[in-house]
């Protein structure tokens, strides 16, 4: 049984604040570089490596707003949501929770941005505050996915502790409705196929653990060899595990039909040949309209060790995303490292 990093089943906002500053303090725990990075890249432009201090609900002179993270010379404000119920007064008192520092930030943190009204109100409101203080209170209004995409850009592939960490997290955001699954159509999962890639092209299904999170994708990748091989448009997802009473499914997405079934049995057995276990551990299977071949070349040393997330929009430079064999095509002459 995999043991989570981020807790569940609890109160949502207030398990969503936890374990968002459990995520930032695992990476400065692992990394304070990274982590300083983290902050630059989002939040600062200065420079700043002090030791930090994680806290829940501290109170202030008028309010207690969920964490704050703080050190010599800086101090961050969070106020989390669900959603966007950030109210301007509330914000406003949480302001009383800075001191003399020189770099104040509040980040407003949910599962989708201010409204933009809402946004201006409170801008007006907090550039009056700042009218009258030494140090101005910079306001960064983000979400979720936001954050935990910041995160992924400092950590290499090779970090594979804070790879796993943030995978768990991103799996709690989607399993509580933290993220949204809306953007799905523009991104691609690569995923290692190595010793099962020619099973998996000519059958046009992959099989990888349940219990392993992932953020939602449409279009999935197999990697062999320092290059993404092959890829396809996922059309159902099925969970399946022998039992005594046979094997049970579970459909996540797409039909289960008597062909996917069968397919699955022969994954099992091909599983067998490799000394993988799909019997006995719940494994999720992928099924795609058609695996195209590919050439999606790592250029950087070393190979990929885990899954990686690509931005198809960002990869083709376009909103409009091609069909699988063109996108394929196209793949062939890029890079990534």
């Amino acid at each position: 049984m995999k043991i989570h990093y981020f807790q569940r089943y609890h109160e949502k906002e207030n398990v969503a604040t936890a374990n968002t500053m459990l995520l930032l303090s695992r990476l400065y725990s692992y990394s304070s570089n990274k982590f300083f990075r983290f902050l630059k890249s989002e939040y600062f432009a200065g420079s700043f490596e002090p030791e930090l201090v994680f806290t829940l609900q501290e109170k202030s002179l008028e309010s207690i707003p969920d964490a704050t993270i703080t050190q010599e010379g800086f101090k961050i404000v969070v106020e989390t949501k669900l959603t966007d119920w950030f109210y301007s007064d509330q914000l406003m008192r949480h302001l009383k929770s800075f001191g003399d520092e020189k770099n104040k930030v509040m980040i407003t943190l949910a599962s989708e941005p201010m409204s933009a009204e809402k946004l201006v109100d409170f801008e007006k409101q907090l550039k009056e505050y700042n009218e009258s203080q030494t140090y101005p209170v910079i306001h960064i209004n983000t979400t979720f996915e936001m954050m935990a995409n910041a995160i992924r850009d400092v950590i290499a592939d090779r970090d594979y502790e804070m790879q796993d960490v943030l995978d768990d997290y991103l799996n709690y955001c989607y399993k509580d409705g933290l993220i949204p699954v809306s953007d799905s159509w523009k991104y691609l999962r690569m995923q290692l196929a190595g010793t099962t890639l020619d099973f998996n092209v000519n059958n046009n299904v992959y099989y990888d653990n349940a219990e392993r999170g992932f953020r939602a994708h449409d279009y999935l990748g197999l990697y062999k060899q320092k290059s993404v091989r092959a890829i396809g448009k996922i059309c159902a997802r099925i969970t399946a595990i022998e039992t005594e009473e046979g094997i049970k499914y579970t459909p996540e997405f797409g039909e289960l039909t008597e062909g996917r079934k069968q397919m699955i049995a022969k994954a099992m057995a091909d599983g067998d040949s490799h000394g993988y276990d799909l019997r006995t551990i719940e494994h999720r299977y992928f099924f795609v309209e058609q695996f195209y071949e590919t050439d999606f070349k790592k250029i950087s040393s070393g190979g990929s060790m885990g899954t990686r997330i690509f931005d198809l929009t960002t990869l083709l430079g376009t909103e409009e995303i091609p069909d699988v064999e063109q996108i394929a095509e196209l793949l062939r002459n890029q890079s990534w490292s």
